[in-house]
């Protein structure tokens, strides 16, 4: 099949761009003094968690989440689903990334926030308390990489 306009051979993107090849670089390596570990990851549950269904209130908490970890954000996409208003989304980082999944029928809310370098995932937690005013909430965190980098 002939397409009008085609042009000969595949256009991939990351042809245009030349190769290089990887250069060892340990500015997003975190230690500990014994461990090297890339990243922080927080698994946030909240439970008896308000507004989870408010798009404005959690697009505005995510936000304030990154300000607190001193984080750098490139982009955030959200979903608000009907019927229920639960909300699913992603704010990406220069660092990593949050993400959010919400079910306000159940007040029930999961966070995951993944973090390099020197942004601290820990300093957002008062955040989404203040923001969600939760009844309880469980922190689990993993260091990424340890034992690999």
């Amino acid at each position: 099949m002939q397409l009008t306009g085609a042009t000969a051979g595949p256009d991939i993107i990351a042809d245009r761009f030349p190769a290089h090849p990887p250069v060892p670089d340990d500015r997003h390596i975190l230690s500990d003094g014994v461990d090297r570990y890339v990243g922080n990851h927080l698994l946030i549950d909240l439970s008896g968690a308000q507004r989870t269904d408010d798009l404005r209130h959690v697009e505005d908490a995510l936000r304030r989440c990154v300000a607190a970890a001193s984080a750098t954000l490139l982009n955030i996409y959200l979903h608000h689903f009907t019927p229920n208003g639960g909300i699913s989304g992603v704010v990406v980082l220069a660092e990593s990334h949050i993400s959010i999944h919400s079910w306000p029928e159940r007040e029930f809310a999961a966070i995951d926030m993944f973090m390099c370098g020197a942004a601290e995932p820990r300093n957002a937690i008062p955040v989404l308390q203040e923001a969600f005013a939760p009844s309880g909430i469980a922190v689990h965190e993993y260091r990424r990489g340890l034992g690999w980098v």
